[in-house]
């Protein structure tokens, strides 16, 4: 009796496992997005620094201009925009 419990386990445990395994190695196949390589993206994070506990100021790059935004928990402000050359020339 408790030969065939230890062998029933012996053999459910890696098939239980095997098939978790595999279907999340097949979720992250199928799934659109994930996997597929690097592509480019039209919107581009170039830098951000925190502002306290809750904000952020970031510089995103969009449509060949460079955004500086301001982002809290509830909202998200343009503060102004520049050519990519105008920000470099200023650094």
């Amino acid at each position: 009796m408790m030969w065939a419990y230890i062998l029933k386990l012996v053999f459910l445990v890696p098939l239980v496992a095997g098939l978790a395994f595999g279907a999340l190695w097949l979720w992250r196949k199928v799934q659109p997005g994930m996997a597929m390589g690097q592509r480019d993206r039209l919107v581009k994070l170039v830098d951000a620094i925190p502002l306290g506990a809750t904000g952020r100021l970031a510089v995103v790059e969009f449509g060949g201009k460079h955004l500086l935004l301001s982002m809290s928990r509830g909202q998200v402000q343009l503060i102004t925009e520049a050519r990519p050359a105008e920000t470099a020339a200023d650094a």
